[in-house]
């Protein structure tokens, strides 16, 4: 399999799994299998392909992790570049899965949720913060008795 081609199947993978997650939002179960699936099966699953990427394919590249062009030339190697896309797919959903139990437990409108998954799908960190938003605001709003 050509790096292109497991890409586009990680990223399907990934996809099911956000689509998991907002089922699972939307039951409000979050035990469900649709939350099992999503936020512990998926990105387990591609945690293993990013391991498996990294062990075939570490030994000898340019590179590491000391500077930033040192990163630079380890994601040279297309096999690495698509180790480091599979990490950010994995931690994402693994923040996207955090996200759902916790507005499942907090009662956080799904709603507001739903913007934050997505956020958090495409710009990681920015998704975290847009979820930690809506988290205070509904905070703010029990504390004032509303």
């Amino acid at each position: 399999m050509t790096p292109d081609a497991l890409f586009g199947v990680c990223n399907l993978v990934a996809v099911a799994g956000w689509l998991a997650l907002i089922v699972a939002l939307w039951t409000r179960r979050p035990a469900s299998l649709a939350a099992t699936f999503g936020g512990t099966v998926i990105p387990l699953t591609l945690a293993l392909v990013y391991l498996a990427l990294i062990a075939s394919h570490i030994a000898g590249a340019p590179g590491g992790f000391s500077t930033l062009q040192a990163v630079a030339d380890l994601f040279s190697n297309r096999w690495l570049l698509l180790a480091g896309w599979v990490h950010y797919l994995a931690f994402d959903l693994f923040i996207g899965a955090w996200e759902v139990r916790d507005a499942n437990e907090r009662g956080v409108p799904r709603l507001l949720v739903v913007p934050c998954l997505v956020l958090t799908f495409v710009f990681g960190p920015v998704g975290l913060l847009c979820y930690h938003g809506a988290r205070l605001r509904r905070s703010e709003i029990r504390s004032a008795g509303l």
